[in-house]
């Protein structure tokens, strides 16, 4: 019997960028801590491969995320897998493609991959006798390529009574929905006519299943708001030539991506939303969506849920851009805003609902109001 570990898509560099450029989705610090759980989602990869006594891991490209990784980060990654001492097979994708010049001839020269670590850029039988397995890779030497780079396997010749094992990377056509007809592609019955025990696959995201003998791993650390199976690896097992795999997925990832919409009519909903945002795994990456209304007292409630909220999440951001502040008569007359504040009030509430101005008019409500009730308890002067 053969077990693997499958996976794919570690894109290591991801999110680096996304806090140092204006207008980018994370702040630094949280892009740190993203860009950090990439690493650490390895070393559970390695973690688990030990535990589970693999025969190899299987890693079915885009190891990185972009060929300008810097020298730190290949050096960084290979140490990671430091917790298996047994094979790591990886092949590039599309983001890491085997070019001329790329990440994987700085990672030869800069010495970085380990004994153990097997990159495959050439598309041959390579054979793992003792262990009672052939892997048969299509490497990606180009970002795109509209040729299925897997139709090799077919008439590919291996040993007699070794397991026969396809690593690929890209979009098995016909079988994903946002790719059918994208770069890359590859034939939905490649494990049957190339005569696989079974065929890893990277470049979807999430966890999917395209026949008895060929699946896609997914992304081990989740980085979109899709609810597709990311963050797992895949636990394979294979008792012979000919047997049908026995496929565990087994969860790696740290944080879940979660979005959330609530609209926002009378008091309850306000309780509604703050006890559901508690409930709330920590240390998520939370898109939070708000429409509807709200009265200054409610809003400053928000207000001060949100931040405690923030304290417990990688990320939470939140679009207020269809919330609107309505002051109730009680809210007014608690501010003993009359006269010249009263009137800008007024306006203010006026201007929030319509025009090019309403989210500044609504800002400024918010603001105005907070203002007056820290002077009217004495939290700064009058």
């Amino acid at each position: 019997m053969a077990r693997f570990l499958h996976t794919a898509d570690w894109q290591i560099g991801r999110h680096s960028q996304m806090g140092r450029s204006p207008g980018g989705r994370f702040a630094e610090d949280e892009a740190a801590l993203l860009v950090e759980a990439r690493f650490q989602a390895i070393e559970r990869i390695a973690h688990l491969a030990a535990a589970e006594q693999v025969d190899a891991v299987l890693v079915a490209g885009d190891v990185f995320d972009a060929q300008t990784v810097s020298d730190r980060t290949i050096h960084r990654l290979f140490q990671c897998l430091a917790g298996f001492s047994g094979p790591w097979i990886l092949i590039p994708g599309n983001h890491d493609a085997a070019l001329a010049e790329s990440v994987w001839t700085r990672a030869h020269r800069l010495n970085a991959i380990p004994a153990n670590a097997r990159v495959l850029l050439q598309p041959q039988p390579v054979i793992f006798a003792d262990a009672g397995f052939v892997i048969l890779p299509a490497p990606l030497t180009q970002r795109q390529t509209h040729q299925d780079l897997t139709a090799w396997f077919d008439a590919a010749e291996t040993p007699p009574g070794l397991l026969r094992i396809g690593l690929a990377h890209g979009s098995v056509q016909g079988q994903l929905p946002e790719a059918a007809d994208s770069p890359n592609p590859i034939a939905p019955d490649r494990a049957q006519t190339a005569h696989l025990d079974y065929l890893a696959l990277g470049d979807w995201h999430g966890a999917k299943q395209i026949d008895s003998r060929t699946w896609y791993s997914g992304t081990p650390e989740q980085e979109r708001f899709k609810d597709n199976g990311a963050g797992q690896v895949l636990l394979v097992d294979i008792d012979q030539p000919g047997a049908q795999p026995q496929v565990q997925p087994r969860s790696i990832g740290q944080h879940l991506w979660l979005k959330r919409d609530f609209s926002l009519a009378v008091a309850t909903d306000l309780d509604h939303l703050l006890a559901e945002l508690q409930s709330l795994p920590g240390k998520s990456v939370v898109d939070l969506t708000l429409r509807g209304q709200l009265n200054l007292h409610d809003h400053e409630r928000l207000q001060l849920a949100l931040g405690a909220q923030r304290a417990r999440h990688i990320s939470l951001q939140t679009d207020m851009a269809q919330l609107h502040l309505v002051p109730t008569d009680d809210d007014i007359a608690a501010l003993h805003a009359d006269g010249y504040v009263g009137e800008v009030i007024a306006t203010l509430q006026q201007q929030q609902n319509s025009g090019a101005h309403a989210e500044i008019a609504r800002d400024a409500l918010a603001i105005l109001a907070d203002l007056l009730r820290r002077q009217q308890s004495g939290e700064m002067p009058a």
